[in-house]
């Protein structure tokens, strides 16, 4: 959300850094979702004027309705066939890595593990594809 509403602001993090009288680096952190002091949240909540729940927000759901949505390359679209959100999407990328890396170990087929890791991989950078596009 931090940074859905710094680029709403056209600011870099830099300028919300000063702003903020936060260093650049949490800055960083916050919006990589990590969690934030409460110190931190009250400094960006009054930088943005918002309450600080609005900031503990995650925009997750997606609008397949959506013009953002539709200018989507196919492979992307196909990619969230069923899943109605990014946290979904995530769960999957996890999944998928956790059962690669079990795979390697229990799996009599070696196809098994790099299929399920390549899964991952490839669901991961759909979640940061979007997440470049705005379609959240």
């Amino acid at each position: 959300m931090v940074r859905k509403l710094r680029d709403e602001r056209k600011w870099s993090q830099e300028q919300l850094a000063i702003l903020s009288g936060l260093s650049i680096r949490t800055i960083q952190r916050v919006e990589s979702g990590q969690s934030a002091s409460l110190e931190t949240l009250k400094s960006l909540a009054s930088v943005f004027d918002v309450e600080i729940s609005k900031l503990t927000e995650e925009i997750t759901m997606i609008d397949k309705k959506a013009e953002v949505w539709r200018s989507q390359p196919w492979w992307f679209r196909w990619s969230f066939f069923g899943v109605p959100s990014r946290r979904v999407q995530l769960a999957l990328e996890l999944l998928a890595l956790l059962v690669g890396i079990g795979a390697i170990f229990v799996a009599d087929n070696h196809l098994i593990a790099p299929a399920f890791l390549l899964a991952a991989y490839f669901t991961g950078w759909t979640v940061r594809y979007g997440d470049s596009k705005k379609v959240w």
